[in-house]
């Protein structure tokens, strides 16, 4: 008998579910909806896999649910704030996610949007669209500079060092500041700064940190307010790391010239939008920073690959941070 995966949608990029359901029985949330945590629940016991993407709870009563046939739950996404870690370590449970496949474009994602937030692109294009371009104004839609200005990154990993490396087709000058990495370090891309440094000197401020217990509300009231007037804030990372009513108030009473955001703290939206969408000095995106063809199809391709290594008694490719690679270690 074929060990039983649960994935949480059917239809995913790629080729990756087909090879999976070569080797395994593929279960699938067949909803077009966001499934709930009773949804997967009533379709994982009996589990030895579940994929999972990254804004798809995971938490131990999903784990209990399954069973003890649980040994991997894969992600097809690089964030993991999605998942209950201690519980999956307490079971024993290996937790993988995608990490290095989708750097690149989530760089090019993040630099499309310093460019459309501090350029004004949005408003200018909604001028086109609303039929509003009647006259040419020299004083119409100005934004700042982007070549020459300086980018700060909160957070040095894989994807904010591609983001480095884009920045520097466009002279600026780049500092970093990264909790987790040797402060000391410098790769020639970028200069290592404390956090007060980066906030008081950046022009573009892009945030590349997983949510987590320390990064929730890093950008909160107080950053804000240390911030240039005339700086710009990004984030591809995860919502929950800016304080959303905090930023919509910055940029309302302009102490923030304007912000970029692929994230938000309560995903997906449907009509009940944030305010910060509406804003006009705000470009807003529905959590696209992964969303290519090659990219999307790659994340699939890992997740799958982590499932099929550790059911086969093998290491999981990419566990997360701290995750043991073998099933049945428990914390």
């Amino acid at each position: 008998m074929k060990t039983r995966v649960l994935i949480t949608r059917e239809n995913l990029p790629g080729q990756g579910l087909d090879r999976l359901s070569e080797a395994v029985e593929v279960v699938a949330w067949p909803g077009t909806a966001k499934p709930g945590p009773a949804d997967l629940a009533a379709l994982a016991p009996g589990v030895g896999a579940v994929l999972a993407l990254g804004n798809d709870p995971v938490d131990g009563a999903l784990m209990d649910a399954a069973g003890p046939s649980l040994q991997v739950i894969s992600l097809a996404s690089m964030g993991f704030d999605n998942v209950d870690r201690t519980a999956a370590a307490e079971r024993g449970v290996v937790v993988t996610h995608t990490p290095r496949v989708l750097a690149e474009t989530t760089a090019d994602l993040t630099f499309a949007l310093i460019l459309a937030a501090r350029r004004r692109l949005g408003a200018a294009a909604a001028s086109l669209s609303e039929g509003s371009w009647d006259v040419f104004r020299m004083h119409d839609y100005l934004g700042l500079d982007v070549h020459g200005a300086t980018l700060g990154l909160v957070g040095y990993g894989q994807i904010g060092r591609a983001v480095a490396r884009r920045a520097q087709g466009f002279g600026m000058r780049v500092l970093h500041h990264d909790p987790y990495a040797d402060a000391s370090r410098e790769d020639g891309l970028s200069t290592p700064v404390s956090l007060p440094v980066l906030l008081a000197e950046s022009d573009v401020l892009s945030l590349h940190v997983p949510l987590t217990a320390a990064t929730r509300h890093l950008i909160s009231a107080r950053e804000l307010a240390a911030m240039k007037p005339t700086a710009t804030l990004v984030s591809t990372s995860r919502g929950g790391v800016v304080d959303e009513e905090a930023l919509l108030d910055a940029v309302r009473t302009r102490r923030l010239h304007s912000a970029g955001l692929d994230v938000f703290a309560r995903e997906p939206m449907g009509r009940e939008v944030s305010p910060l969408v509406a804003e006009p000095y705000v470009v807003t995106l529905p959590h696209i920073g992964s969303a290519t063809e090659a990219t999307r199809a790659a994340m699939v391709d890992l997740a799958v690959d982590n499932i099929l290594d550790v059911l086969d008694g093998r290491p999981a490719r990419t566990p997360l941070p701290g995750s043991a690679a073998r099933a049945g270690v428990t914390a």
